[in-house]
């Protein structure tokens, strides 16, 4: 059932359902360890609440925009190959992980976090089949 609406729905569907779900929790995660780094750091009144809410922020972009790229990415290479396997996973993890490291310029970090998205996407895909 759940391969049938894979084949039906956009990919662009895809993406943004991703986006939304992964981004929230994202965001929720950022609402939990944000006071606890702005206490950590002294901050008190206004300062601790902005800084919560950029942690909040920008937790919330940064897993939105992962999960976002590694939805399109996926969804169009089972398009494109026409198999649903882990190479999928594996290609957009990869994907994912090297899109959010290209802030860093360092082809060290790059490549490294390329390496750990696709495996965790990976072992997400593969625990999905089981």
């Amino acid at each position: 059932m759940e391969e049938e609406l894979e084949r039906v729905v956009p990919c662009s569907s895809q993406m943004v359902d991703s986006v939304i779900r992964v981004g929230t929790a994202g965001a929720i995660w950022g609402l939990c360890t944000g006071p606890y780094d702005a206490r950590k750091q002294g901050l008190t009144g206004f300062s601790h609440a902005a800084f919560v809410a950029r942690s909040v922020g920008g937790f919330g972009f940064q897993c939105g925009l992962v999960a976002g790229i590694f939805s399109l990415t996926r969804c169009g290479l089972q398009r494109y190959r026409r198999k649903n396997d882990l190479v999928n996973g594996l290609i957009a993890g990869a994907v994912a992980g090297a899109a959010v490291a290209a802030r860093t310029r360092s082809l060290t970090q790059v490549l490294g976090t390329a390496c750990l998205v696709s495996a965790f996407s990976a072992a997400a895909d593969y625990s999905r089949t089981i």
